[in-house]
């Protein structure tokens, strides 16, 4: 069988496996297991199969960047076949075109490169197609292929804030430095004009990407559950929906349906019907006790950002729907709201970029999301870990504007919630004056300043934020606006004005106000306290410093392998150790591999139980002493053992029992000091995620609790 045959069918027997997740989740079409398996076994007969001459060959290079860039530009320029049919008949011609090109010799090099470079385009999974390959493609053709690769995911990641957002909102995202509150400096992204604005004068208009009504008006039949508007007529009441929704419109039902109602709070199929699974009396008994469950949740924690992500995730599962299919299948819906001006990038592109700040969901809040989506589609839970699942959350807690009409409402009742954990939004008349809450990712990049630039109204009636200029402002000024309410009510003095919005915002944004308003009202003489412990997601600094592709796209997709069937292959008998062991040794051994994890401990793939915690590091297996209950009396001490490791493992995966567990700030800065990646996840799937990142070769380590704790015996 030739290279080309070879790729072609194992890539045909991924495709064809795999379509059924892409065309609901982009993410689940990367963690399909048994591609993994026959992917594999193709890497290995392809490498016994290999001639001497093939494998002793090296790229040879000898192309010019120019030619590259013009090379990669043309591609990008060809219109990509639509659906998935055209899609992977695209890619087996394109396979093809390459193969014969490269039999051609080095002249056509370049051309078959781009020729292998429009078929990973097209291909679902680009990580195992990349190394498909680098085991099947001339060597001087592969160093051709990930040249252009690296290129186009540069021109990605840093262009982001090319394409982001449209010129046509006369706004741009510059970075700046500000202060951290520990003495040093960070860096943040602020929202400029790009053109001259008087007071007064509409900078931009935004739709929300999602947006959903206070608690208190959901259901009541007041105002529309999808844009928000106050109700004159006889609302559109749905047949059935859980959530007892009603609408202004039959297009605001229409559209509500399409993005996100459907699969949280109906029994209908998010799929269109040629493609949706049966659903039987007990499956169907399942997806309404869950959503019966979450919408008892929502009841209960009147707070917005539990609905909001769930609203977001059912956003993408219908975008990516809709861009999977062919066009004509789901008409007159939007794939996704237009955010660029260009660039293929999807609603997390817009989301991971965003601050956000680390909160902690209510009791049991992932398990019930988890559980509406897996009734709805299985196998789309696996994107909402824990840890993932308290990112959106504070992404939504911090980001989201007040939606508010005139001056604002005044009937919204009062709530027995302690105001330190009262849910705040961006509201310059203040949260109680809102009658619902929006996520515009635009809007997310301002700034608050209690002498603000610009203001936040919703005129039309509507969710549509308009942002308006409160003050002239010259190209290139900051957009800033007011995230809480700045007046000065009557009978406060200047400085309880002051006070109670300077707590407000560290109580919703923790950070304190720093303002040139603040500095100026301030007692003389006070000290103020600084800092800011909003942060990005460390995948954000990952990726604007990487440099290849396949590490690009290793970090970037790596949350979507959060749950698999545990990945393991044979593996020599590792023995037990009683002691630790040096680590400076020259030869590095095989890595551990574990098959399975039960009540009783962590099986090994030779069949040896650890009942108890363990740590897997350079081949060895160290029994790890800790103290039984989790993060209580843990320190520095438990994990100095990695001081001594070199070099140093880049990745520690990190498995903390039957669920997932945060660690506290401390454990996660000592790592971070010693240039460890962490990567925390329940013991199950950090064993799998371990299993795959050993196997491909990485300096990964791993930390793991058993499903019981028990100590070691000595």
């Amino acid at each position: 069988m030739n290279r080309s045959t070879t790729i072609m069918t194992v890539a045909s027997v991924a495709v064809g496996s795999i379509l059924a997740y892409a065309v609901y989740f982009d993410y689940k079409r990367r963690t399909d297991a048994n591609f993994r398996k026959q992917l594999r076994k193709e890497k290995k007969r392809v490498k016994q199969s290999q001639t001497p001459s093939e494998s002793s060959q090296t790229a040879t290079g000898g192309v010019d960047a120019n030619d590259l860039r013009m090379a990669l530009e043309s591609v990008r320029n060809e219109e990509l076949p639509p659906g998935p049919e055209e899609k992977e008949q695209y890619f087996m011609k394109q396979v093809g075109i390459g193969e014969q090109l490269c039999a051609k010799g080095p002249v056509y090099h370049l051309s078959a490169a781009m020729c292998f470079y429009r078929a990973l385009r097209v291909y679902p999974s680009p990580v195992e197609l990349i190394v498909i390959y680098e085991k099947t493609v001339p060597p001087p053709v592969f160093q051709l292929v990930m040249e252009l690769t690296n290129l186009d995911v540069k021109d990605r990641v840093e262009g982001y804030y090319t394409f982001f957002p449209p010129k046509a909102m006369n706004v741009a995202v510059e970075t700046v430095n500000v202060p951290d509150g520990k003495g040093g400096s960070m860096s943040k992204k602020i929202l400029v004009v790009t053109k001259d604005f008087k007071a007064g004068e509409v900078i931009y208009r935004e739709d929300p990407i999602v947006a959903v009504l206070d608690a208190d008006l959901q259901g009541q039949g007041t105002h529309c559950s999808y844009c928000l508007r106050q109700i004159q007529n006889d609302p559109v009441r749905p047949d059935s929906d859980r959530l007892h929704s009603v609408y202004c419109s039959s297009d605001c039902q229409a559209q509500h349906r399409a993005h996100s109602q459907t699969l949280l709070f109906t029994l209908e199929s998010p799929l269109p019907a040629a493609m949706a699974p049966e659903m039987g009396g007990t499956l169907r008994e399942e997806r309404e006790n869950a959503q019966k469950a979450f919408v008892e949740h929502l009841i209960q924690t009147k707070k917005a950002a539990p609905e909001l992500v769930a609203r977001f995730v059912a956003r993408q599962v219908s975008a990516e729907t809709a861009r999977m299919l062919p066009r004509g299948i789901l008409p007159g819906v939007a794939s996704e709201p237009v955010l660029t001006d260009g660039g293929e990038y999807s609603l997390y592109d817009h989301l991971e970029r965003l601050r956000y700040l680390e909160v902690k969901p209510a009791d049991h809040e992932t398990r019930i999301l988890k559980n509406v989506l897996q009734t709805a589609l299985p196998g789309l839970e696996q994107f909402l870990t824990e840890e993932r699942h308290a990112t959106f959350v504070g992404k939504m807690s911090y980001n989201s504007y007040g939606v508010y009409f005139g001056e604002g409402r005044e009937d919204k009742p009062e709530t027995a919630t302690r105001p330190e954990d009262a849910e705040k939004t961006r509201t310059p008349c203040g949260t109680s004056k809102q009658i619902g809450t929006g996520f515009y990712a635009v809007s997310s990049y301002i700034s608050h300043n209690c002498a603000p630039s610009a203001k936040p109204v919703f005129p039309t009636g509507t969710a549509q934020l308009q942002l308006v200029a409160t003050c002239a402002l010259q190209k290139g000024d900051e957009i800033t606006v007011a995230y809480v309410d700045v007046t000065q009510h009557s009978g406060e003095t200047l400085e309880v004005a002051r006070r109670r919005r300077r707590m407000e915002l560290a109580r919703g944004w923790r950070f304190a106000c720093s303002c040139k308003r603040c500095a100026e009202e301030g007692l003389e003489g006070e000290v103020e306290e600084v800092g800011d412990e909003s942060r990005v997601e460390d995948i954000v600094t990952r990726a604007e410093g990487t440099s290849t592709m396949s590490a690009f796209i290793i970090h970037r997709f790596r949350p979507s392998l959060s749950r698999r069937t545990l990945h393991t292959t044979t593996i020599r008998h590792v023995d037990r150790p009683t002691a630790f062991t040096n680590m400076l040794a020259g030869d590095v051994p095989p890595p551990v591999q574990v098959s399975s994890i039960t009540s009783a401990g962590i099986q090994l793939a030779d069949g040896l139980v650890l009942p108890s915690a363990c740590i897997f590091l350079d081949g060895k297996v160290f029994l790890w002493n800790v103290p039984s209950h989790l993060w209580d009396g843990w320190g520095r001490k438990h994990l100095s053992i990695f001081e001594t490791v070199v070099p140093k493992p880049e990745i520690l995966v990190f498995g903390t029992g039957r669920r997932m567990e945060l660690p506290p700030p401390d454990i996660r800065g000592y790592l971070k000091e010693m240039g460890i990646q962490l990567d925390i996840m329940d013991t199950r799937n950090a064993c799998s995620t371990y299993n795959l990142l050993a196997e491909e070769g990485r300096r990964v380590a791993a930390a793991l609790l058993p499903y019981t704790p028990r100590p070691w015996r000595s």
